[in-house]
């Protein structure tokens, strides 16, 4: 009784519950802004804990972590403009929505998908440290090349109408991601001389560029400029539909949570997995990308549970699952607080408030959210002859913003016309995206593997883990091929 009362002691104070509300509050706003992400939230306010008690510093940035989160998804289902990477797979369902109409319904199920899937992967991190963390230790080199190469195969499912094309996109994306230092040699590749090149294409002008510029593109050079009304206050999600993705959503959260669990993956990753395993096992899997609500619940629930399992290595071994945390990181050392087990033997109380604090950050989370909607939804509504300048003024200064550098705006406007040139031929964003953010982690794990063999290829199937993953891929393979035959017949 002594201990509860004092881990209530710890908690239980006005200025914890404001830091809370603030850091989620913060996080939303940072994270619906195209190219503010949360881990630049969350770098720009360590400084400001520097005065704070431990648990009251380390929940305002995690309140900022959760609230970014979900904020990415914001102007990814109403502009086409992911507010994060890992919004990126929101948008494929999201944005068709409130073309129809769906807005309201669209950020609703975001909502939800995203506090349910917070709350399981907070409860994963109080009640399964020990054993996740013990898993994420078990994967190398070898384990993380096949986990990859799963993952890839998620391209077959989003590649639209041709896998050809979709194949195609995803190569593309693969070579752009070797532009810059070879991480092993480190040596230059692809950068024809550039040294704004030297540190590759940088993700967010790209990301801003592939899918917001081929909107305003689009827009500007169609004849048809009407303003459409979107019904945006009367479409909300219904408790059935919500009940319909409940299983999407519980699937997207393991998911999240065992990917949150293994340092160095991330939330993207754990979004495109939902998204690919929820498009393999829905029924309505012809109607994803065209405005199926069970992608915007799977993309939402993958991402959202990343951010209490990215802990579970923190606090139990004192390894950084992300960027973030790595940041987090630093303002427990600031206090004078050294994650891992040593923490959890003398600093027990302050683990627990913590806990407490990180439980209250999705019911924080879901208020927020609510009001989000209700303001934020508006947008959707607006004349796009008056929103997109305000969009173009968003992406040119969220670009700009990463490196404060006007070769980052020069990188949007190029991919701009890629993602305009790509909506116009048929090819998928979505495949090139993956290809890009997954390939540099191929390449580098599949590196790495065989410097620690010896150049030796049985490193790849080592452990059970490997083996594991290699049936998930060929599953993964045979699932897609099944479906494309007797897509063919029958047509």
């Amino acid at each position: 009784m002594d201990q509860i009362l004092e881990v209530l002691s710890l908690f239980l104070s006005v200025e914890n519950i404001l830091m809370i509300a603030l850091g989620v509050v913060i996080g939303v706003v940072i994270g619906a802004i195209p190219g503010l992400t949360a881990t630049m939230a969350v770098a720009l306010a360590l400084p400001f804990t520097f005065g704070m008690e431990p648990v009251t510093a380390i929940l305002l940035l995690v309140g900022i972590y959760k609230g970014g989160m979900y904020g990415g998804s914001i102007t990814a289902i109403l502009i086409r403009t992911p507010g994060s990477p890992a919004s990126a797979s929101t948008l494929l369902d999201g944005y068709p929505m409130a073309q129809k109409g769906e807005a309201k319904k669209a950020l609703s199920m975001a909502l939800y998908a995203s506090c349910i899937a917070d709350f399981i992967s907070n409860l994963s991190l109080i009640f399964l440290a020990g054993f996740l963390a013990q898993l994420a230790l078990s994967f190398g080199p070898p384990e993380y090349f096949w986990l990859i190469c799963f993952s890839l195969t998620i391209i077959i499912s989003v590649s639209g109408d041709s896998v050809m094309k979709g194949l195609v996109a995803a190569a593309l994306g693969v070579i752009l991601a070797l532009v810059g230092m070879d991480p092993v040699y480190g040596t230059e590749r692809l950068t024809f001389g550039n040294f704004n090149l030297m540190d590759r294409i940088n993700f967010i002008p790209l990301l801003i560029g592939l899918f917001a510029i081929p909107e305003i593109l689009e827009f500007y050079l169609s004849k048809a400029r009407e303003h459409i009304q979107t019904a945006v206050a009367g479409a909300d999600m219904t408790w059935q539909e919500l009940k319909r993705c409940m299983r999407t959503i519980m699937r997207g959260s393991v998911i999240g949570v065992i990917i949150g669990a293994i340092p160095g993956t991330g939330a993207t990753a754990a979004s495109f997995i939902s998204y690919s395993e929820a498009r393999r096992n829905s029924p309505n899997r012809e109607n994803f990308g065209k405005g199926e609500i069970e992608g915007v619940a799977a993309a939402e629930s993958g991402n959202n549970a990343v951010a209490g399992a990215t802990m579970i290595p923190l606090l139990s071994l004192g390894i950084p699952g992300d960027v973030i945390t790595a940041i987090i990181l630093g303002a427990f050392m600031i206090h004078g607080l050294t994650p891992g087990p040593i923490l959890f033997q003398e600093n027990m109380n302050l683990i627990y408030a913590l806990f407490c604090g990180i439980m209250l950050s999705s019911v924080v989370l879901f208020g927020t959210g609510k009001l989000a909607i209700r303001y934020f939804s508006r947008i959707a509504d607006v004349p796009k002859q008056i929103l997109f300048p305000i969009v173009l003024m968003f992406c040119i200064y969220g670009a700009y913003a990463v490196n404060n550098s006007t070769f980052d705006i020069a990188v949007m406007l190029v991919f701009g016309l890629v993602g305009f040139i790509f909506n116009r031929t048929g090819f998928a964003a979505a495949p090139f995206l993956i290809g890009f953010i997954l390939g540099p982690m191929l390449e580098d794990n599949f590196r790495r593997s065989l410097l620690i063999s010896n150049h030796s290829f049985d490193v790849f199937v080592r452990s059970p883990i490997d083996w594991f993953f290699i049936a998930l891929t060929l599953l993964s393979l045979g699932f897609a091929l099944h479906r494309y035959i007797q897509s063919l017949r029958n047509n």
